[in-house]
């Protein structure tokens, strides 16, 4: 077991594939793909292998639209503020630059990534083409059709701006929301938001069977990993591709997950903390 949590699981991501279903969206963008990834806290040693293997794999999929929720790069155990860990920034850029999507890449600052060098982050990802969202929308078009995307700074770090980033955001158009703690959702739910898209937990990174897992970062302690409803918002937890701390996952692999949005006549109107859809454990 002890080899496997070291050598194989966090070296094998897997695709999660779910239908999600908006009241907003557009009926001509019915069947619109999106993958999600987060949390890939890159070293040459460790977290780059899950992010080559999943090079190959969201390719595959051919995607509408590639979305990353931050946390590229990690802050040294012994460094608060680890200027010099967002050197890793470049390198993990150039790996994903090499995943394509119809509509591009767009991205969010995580924790990690803000308590490093936010600028340096902001500024590998952008030189390799992957726009960066913070505290704005931009509308995304497709089949005579459009929703906005919108991006929040890193919540914790206390910069994020929900008003800002919705400012300009036709109150009955589509909204999907990237922030990178999924506790978030709890604020917005407030707004006219359809979708919020989030990573941060790992989804625990160590699991045991039937019970919560041993140590949940602030602000994912309530929506740990899968498919959320909070009033009319839905919500995704992505468990991440890479590993923090130590390089160990057991019984919560990397993950990819790939998104089709459908729209509903329905309204999502349960409010909940535990999951709508949970992706089976391996």
């Amino acid at each position: 077991m002890a080899a496997d949590s070291v050598l194989l699981e966090p070296n094998r991501p897997r695709v999660v594939r779910l239908e999600v279903p908006l009241r907003r969206w557009p009926e001509a963008l019915d069947g619109f793909k999106v993958a999600l990834l987060s949390d890939f806290h890159y070293d040459r040693v460790f977290s780059v292998h899950p992010i080559h293997a999943a090079i190959g794999i969201v390719n595959d999929l051919h995607p509408d639209v590639l979305l990353l929720c931050g946390d590229f790069v990690s802050v040294p155990l012994f460094d608060t503020y680890g200027t010099t860990a967002a050197s890793d920034a470049e390198p993990c850029a150039r790996l994903l630059r090499q995943m394509h999507a119809t509509h591009g890449s767009w991205a969010v600052m995580g924790n990690h990534d803000y308590f490093t060098d936010p600028r340096r982050v902001t500024a590998a990802l952008q030189d390799e083409g992957i726009r960066v969202l913070a505290n704005e929308s931009v509308p995304v078009e497709a089949n005579g059709a459009r929703f906005w995307l919108a991006g929040v700074n890193d919540v914790i770090s206390r910069t994020a701006d929900l008003d800002k980033t919705l400012c300009g955001v036709p109150a009955d158009e589509a909204t999907i929301l990237l922030a990178h703690e999924p506790d978030y959702a709890d604020e917005a739910s407030r707004f006219p938001v359809d979708l919020q898209l989030s990573g941060h937990s790992h989804g625990g990174q160590v699991r045991f069977p039937f019970v919560r897992p041993l140590y949940l970062p602030e602000l994912a302690r309530k929506y740990v990993w899968g498919l959320y409803r909070i009033g009319t918002l839905s919500l995704y937890t992505n468990p991440g591709l890479g590993t923090v701390g130590l390089p160990i996952r057991w019984n919560c692999p990397p993950e990819i997950t790939l998104l089709t949005l459908k729209r509903s006549a329905v309204a999502a109107g349960r409010l909940s903390s535990e999951p709508a859809c949970q992706p089976p454990l391996m």
